[in-house]
């Protein structure tokens, strides 16, 4: 039971923080509105950071289907615990953008741009490009989880925390170098469980959630990301 709690609040903690950090980015009224990508990405980077060092022990601290996923393929992970993991991670990312939406109503109500808004919960594509922006999140992804499977040959990592700031300089380097083309989802519950959110909350301003492409890009294609590093891992002879 603790490690679905933990992947559970794990994942909420995430969300508040990131999603927290675009819509202080993002919206009209709010104090830090136009700081730009570079807080967005160090703030996604330690939203992922944090949480880890609180439930790496309990549960790895994947909060993330794909991580999940790929360390199961990769022989690392039990596949009997993968469906109550991504349960609980797309639980916990929809709560986690609902406590955002409570923290910033006021600046959600003051913003009509509809892109910001969606962008406070999921991610969209700079230029609409499905087959390209599927891409997009599959090579995004086999970085995430193919450098997270090779910190595993790091001696002593986990045993001190350095694992777990290895994963922070992953996600801002990332997001550095190719979070522009589609907001590097990376994580099929990062995104379907706020984009839920988006569609069930009644925002005063919000457009479309999009679900064209994201039943598609950050669902399949980090999935088809996550597979590959594992394949390719595996194959390597370390």
């Amino acid at each position: 039971m603790l490690p679905y709690l933990a992947e559970f609040i794990g994942t909420t903690i995430m969300i508040i923080l990131g999603d927290g950090v675009c819509a202080n980015v993002n919206l009209n009224k709010s104090g830090m509105k136009g700081a730009g990508s570079v807080q967005i990405t160090f703030g996604w980077g330690l939203a992922v950071l944090l949480p880890a060092f609180v439930f790496g022990a309990a549960s790895g601290a994947h909060f993330n289907p794909g991580v999940t996923i790929g360390l199961a393929a990769a022989g690392k992970f039990a596949w009997g615990m993968v469906p109550g993991y991504i349960v609980a991670q797309i639980a916990g990312a929809f709560l986690g953008s609902c406590i955002v939406y409570l923290l910033f109503k006021d600046q959600f109500d003051e913003t009509t741009d509809e892109k910001a808004i969606l962008g406070c919960f999921s991610t969209s594509p700079a230029i609409r490009d499905i087959p390209r922006n599927f891409f997009t999140e599959l090579i995004t992804t086999f970085l995430l989880v193919f450098t997270i499977l090779g910190i595993g040959n790091v001696k002593g990592a986990g045993t001190i925390g350095l694992n777990y700031l290895l994963v922070f300089g992953i996600i801002v380097s990332i997001g550095m170098s190719l979070g522009g083309l589609t907001g590097y989802a990376m994580n099929p519950a990062r995104d379907l469980g706020p984009r839920i959110a988006h569609a069930l909350l009644p925002i005063k301003h919000k457009g479309s959630s999009d679900w064209q492409y994201g039943l598609i890009v950050p669902i399949f294609g980090p999935v088809a990301g996550c597979l590959l590093a594992a394949l390719l891992f595996n194959v390597i002879p370390w």
